[in-house]
């Protein structure tokens, strides 16, 4: 069942923010800080990749067959408006700290919070019902032998097409929830604070975008929102980083425009990602596949960037997204419009 999962999943994460928050500084515990913080991300990271593929198969299997685009946008209106919140956290007690009270406790806030809203997460969980067609899917997934070698031997297309359409997803995400700000500031000048509030305003728009994408997917449905999103990314991302620089207002045009595009495919990730597999292979399917393709290319982002800085080179980094851009969108052109159809 998804809740039992799901359950486990929030309080890893519940569990390793606290663990953070009590770590034991390098001058106490020496080499033993490092290690005890490397396993609390661990099982973080653990957490995180449980999470999607559940909560992705969860809102997919609860919501009518018409509504699929609309439920799943929940899945980014919380995860938008928590980095907004995580940013307004960080902002806040920069504000209100000094360096040393940062570094000697300040710190360790926002993981004791982030541990007490799981916590909350963890006691909303227990009382959540199941699809109503899981106890029958439960049946035929355990019949189910080698789950991950049967969606590569008998759904090999829906596997290429999770890749392809992951690929620009994970990119864009940390294109500008994360890559975006140092690359402004260190690479062309920009003012950090400037930055800062451009991404927040742009992040809000990015949240209040959501459910409005979900609705216009169930309408026109998937292909053609998604199409749209892969081609006007792959036209102007470039054009879009040559804006970056020490100019708030061209700042937000550049966050705005991006999350604006970012927001069609986000809305309908949950969907899209439990569409292309069946009930017994769904969890593992979208589990695997999707986060190994985070992690070859959303997790080598960081090192792609710091090489093409090192180098001189950091504009490329845009032609590499808008390369990525056009093997999604020729992923998107076979992917099956699977609006209204239902799951089972």
């Amino acid at each position: 069942g998804r809740r039992q999962a799901m359950i486990l999943t929030i309080a890893m994460m519940s569990g390793g923010s606290f663990a953070i928050a009590a770590l034991p500084t390098f001058a106490v515990a020496g080499w033993i800080a490092p290690i005890l913080l490397l396993l609390a991300r661990i099982l973080q990271g653990m957490s995180m990749g449980g999470e999607v593929s559940n909560a992705s198969a969860y809102l997919a299997e609860i919501a009518p067959n018409d509504r699929r685009g609309r439920y799943s946008s929940f899945y980014y209106i919380s995860t938008g408006t928590a980095i907004l919140l995580a940013s307004l956290l960080g902002a806040y007690l920069t504000f209100v700290l000094d360096d040393d009270q940062l570094s000697s406790w300040g710190w360790r806030v926002p993981f004791v919070i982030g541990g007490l809203l799981g916590v909350v997460g963890l006691w909303m969980r227990r009382g959540m019902a199941e699809a109503d067609n899981q106890e029958r899917n439960a049946v035929k997934a355990k019949a189910v032998r080698n789950p991950l070698w049967m969606t590569m031997k008998h759904h090999p297309r829906a596997v290429l097409q999770v890749v392809g359409f992951v690929l620009l997803a994970t990119l864009a995400y940390y294109t500008f929830f994360s890559a975006m700000t140092p690359y402004a500031v260190k690479q062309r000048g920009a003012e950090a604070n400037d930055v800062f509030v451009a991404l927040s305003i742009a992040t809000a728009m990015f949240v209040a975008l959501q459910y409005p994408m979900g609705a216009l997917a169930d309408r026109i449905g998937r292909k053609p929102q998604l199409l749209t999103y892969a081609a006007l990314f792959a036209i102007l991302i470039v054009p879009l980083s040559k804006l970056i620089g020490p100019s708030f207002v061209k700042l937000l045009i550049v966050f705005c425009v991006g999350l604006l595009l970012f927001a069609m495919c986000s809305a309908i990730i949950p969907a899209v990602l439990a569409e292309a597999f069946p009930a017994e292979l769904r969890g593992v399917g979208i589990g695997a596949w999707y986060n190994l393709t985070v992690a070859l290319f959303g997790g080598t982002a960081p090192l792609l960037v710091n090489a093409l800085s090192d180098a001189g080179h950091a504009d490329w980094f845009f032609y590499y997204l808008a390369a990525a851009a056009v093997i999604s969108f020729l992923t998107m052109v076979w992917m099956p419009e699977k609006r209204g159809q239902d799951l089972d």
